[in-house]
């Protein structure tokens, strides 16, 4: 469902994402770890068709999103970190917007708004500019907007990010339901969001990937502690 092989972005003399290969199935959440700067966001953008690559092959659904952006776009939902909203906008203003630029008829529209609405707990903010909401709330836009065409494929850029801890557990309880029939990949700092929703993890440093394997596995690497794990092996690559 999400594929990169041998994918490389430069900047000039600069290696952002160095030879990155891997596969995610349909089902799996995977946990996507690295420092800042690892090459985490940047290797987002290009599996999203946002940044071409410099090298290698970015797939969606066995799309490939540098020759056939548009159908790869269809299959996803992407959340970037601080996703820019329209801020004069209501969330279904903006949900209106986005779904008439999908293509999507009224019918599908306000089954789709009213789907999102309930499940990212968005009643209260419907007509609400958002340029006054919170950011947790804007958070939660955000992920309205990328669940909004009911994608295959979900990547989502620090999706706890603003959130009180009531939000974060909805967030997790939903990520995990939509992990069963879908393929997701979230970026976080956070390990506690790793055990709570992921059931595997990939860690990258200097835009290579270290280590592929289950959250348990990861931890052993660390002497049952993920924070040793990821201090352990982003220091020895």
């Amino acid at each position: 469902m999400i594929e990169a092989v041998d994918l490389s972005k430069h900047y000039g003399s600069f290696v952002a994402v160095d030879r990155l290969t891997f596969t995610i199935r349909r089902g799996e959440v995977v946990a996507f770890l690295g420092p800042n700067g690892a090459g985490k966001s940047t290797t987002m953008k290009v599996l999203t068709g946002y940044l071409s690559p410099s090298g290698g092959q970015a797939r969606l659904c066995g799309i490939d999103v540098v020759q056939d952006r548009v159908r790869a776009a269809q299959k996803l939902g992407y959340l970037p970190e601080n996703g820019p909203l329209y801020p004069e906008m209501t969330p279904r203003e903006l949900l209106t917007f986005f779904g008439e630029a999908r293509g999507m008829n009224r019918a599908q529209l306000t089954e789709r708004i009213a789907f999102v609405t309930k499940e990212c707990a968005l009643e209260e903010l419907l007509d609400k500019p958002i340029g006054t909401c919170s950011k947790g709330q804007k958070q939660r836009v955000g992920m309205a907007q990328a669940l909004l065409h009911d994608p295959e494929v979900l990547i989502l850029d620090e999706p706890t990010t603003g959130l009180d801890p009531n939000q974060i557990r909805h967030v997790r309880e939903l990520v995990k339901k939509l992990g069963q029939t879908r393929t997701i990949l979230l970026s976080t700092h956070l390990f506690q969001e790793v055990e709570a929703m992921a059931s595997r993890v990939l860690l990258v440093t200097d835009g290579r990937l270290v280590f592929d394997g289950t959250p348990a596995e990861f931890k052993a690497r660390g002497g049952g502690q993920m924070d040793n794990a990821f201090h352990a092996l982003t220091h020895q690559a």
